[in-house]
């Protein structure tokens, strides 16, 4: 018999190391959301972009979770800090933030979070070259939602956009989506080996 869950498509790390049921579906969502703000605080102060470590939790939170439950741990997080729990980035919160010039890369982390976990429902975070291509998607659709609605908000020009919220961040980008990768393909390495050692007892017995 078959546990109800939000889960859908191959199995994602997630399910591999959880059984698949509503309970856990939100308590993974819960902790993914709450990964994201612990890793917003772990920033270095930029004007008008600080750089944190969401981008990191977002990456990871998608690739494990899935599509769907990775961007409701994003609208969870984001629904956390609109109504002013200190989950953005420097312990800020508030719809002003949302609406403010990183506004837009808060609303990116829920298409990343569903585009990394649509990736990892195919399989593309399994080994490490898809895998670093899944997370470099998945920041470039940050930057996508991110960029113009900083441009909107402080009403600049693109050379100056690109100045303010990317030029600075493309190698800490990259870094973490090579983090991201050996993370999560380490952890289907670590799944594959004990399906291996559990089948191996399994002929022995």
């Amino acid at each position: 018999m078959t546990s109800l869950s939000l889960a859908i498509g191959k199995p994602t790390l997630a399910d591999r190391l959880f059984s698949r049921g509503l309970v856990v579906d939100g308590l993974l969502i819960t902790v993914g959301a709450v990964l994201t703000a612990i890793c917003a605080q772990f920033s270095i102060y930029l004007w008008p972009v600080p750089i944190t470590g969401q981008t990191l939790a977002v990456l990871l939170v998608g690739s494990s979770l899935g599509s769907l439950r990775g961007t409701l741990s994003m609208v969870l997080y984001g629904a956390l800090g609109v109504v002013g729990l200190p989950v953005f980035a420097d312990s800020s919160s508030g719809l002003s933030v949302l609406m403010g010039p990183t506004g837009g890369y808060i609303i990116g982390f829920i298409f990343a979070a569903a585009l990394t976990g649509w990736l990892a429902q195919i399989e593309w975070d399994r080994k490490i070259l898809r895998s670093i291509c899944s997370f470099l998607a998945g920041t470039v659709v940050i930057y996508l939602f991110g960029l113009p609605w900083l441009a909107i908000s402080l009403q600049l020009d693109l050379a100056q956009t690109l100045q303010a919220g990317f030029y600075p961040f493309i190698i800490g980008g990259v870094i973490k989506s090579l983090i991201a990768a050996g993370v999560v393909t380490l952890g289907w390495k670590f799944v594959v080996r004990e399906d291996r050692r559990n089948s191996s007892r399994f002929e022995a017995d």
